[in-house]
């Protein structure tokens, strides 16, 4: 994002932190930013554009600070990152709101990074045996549950937000991709197929082709 832009878009996010998304007019935005209407044209195309760089830049600063530890426990580190996606969602309503907008479509580098962040949590969950259902599964389910919890939750005036319902939500969500310990291999086939599915990227002995079919073969096996 070129200077220019980078401030316009500082600008508008500070106008809807002190007065709401209503207040993004083109003269507001101007106004605070110190330009001319003419480039705000210029370099957003139209106001649906510019909200879009806000929302994009919000969301790619809140998935800049997220990391995937290599150690701890996975499940922890797999609800901590879930706590923190509600806490986003729901101190950044407006940005939320336009970034899950099914009008925008999925071209969202942010989004795209922070599903990334997602996926390297539930791979680790996966390498543990625990996951009983596939990767793929398990991200697209906790993603679409987190993202239905914070919808909710932002429909509702914000003195009548109940919390537990996201916790209950996740508690639903992990009921159906994890066990309770890890299984072996004649009692869960399909666990154990993720799990191994994990580690077939960095095994050495096989060639490229063989890695990829028998990946192919283990997603199959996990339902993927």
């Amino acid at each position: 994002m070129t200077e220019a832009k980078a401030h316009i878009v500082a600008a508008v996010a500070q106008l809807i932190d002190e007065h709401g998304p209503a207040a993004v007019t083109t003269r507001a935005v101007a106004q605070a930013a110190g330009v001319q209407a003419p480039t705000i044209y210029r370099l957003f195309g139209d106001k649906g554009g510019l909200l879009d760089a806000v929302a994009e830049h919000a969301l790619a600063t809140y998935v800049s600070g997220k990391t995937v530890a290599e150690e701890g426990d996975p499940m922890a580190a797999l609800k901590a990152g879930w706590d923190t996606h509600i806490g986003f969602g729901l101190a950044n309503a407006a940005v939320f709101g336009r970034l899950t907008d099914p009008a925008r479509g999925a071209d969202s580098p942010a989004a795209a990074a922070g599903l990334e962040v997602l996926r390297a949590r539930v791979r680790r969950v996966a390498a543990t045996g625990r996951l009983c259902v596939s990767e793929r599964r398990a991200v697209e389910l906790i993603h679409a549950a987190g993202t239905g919890a914070v919808l909710t939750l932002l429909a509702m005036a914000p003195e009548n937000r109940d919390l537990g319902l996201a916790d209950a939500m996740y508690d639903a969500v992990l009921q159906s991709i994890v066990t309770d310990a890890p299984v072996r291999t004649a009692d869960g086939p399909v666990a154990a197929a993720v799990a191994f599915r994990t580690v077939v990227p960095d095994l050495p002995m096989l060639t490229d082709t063989e890695r990829a079919l028998m990946a192919e073969w283990l997603d199959r096996a996990a339902g993927a």
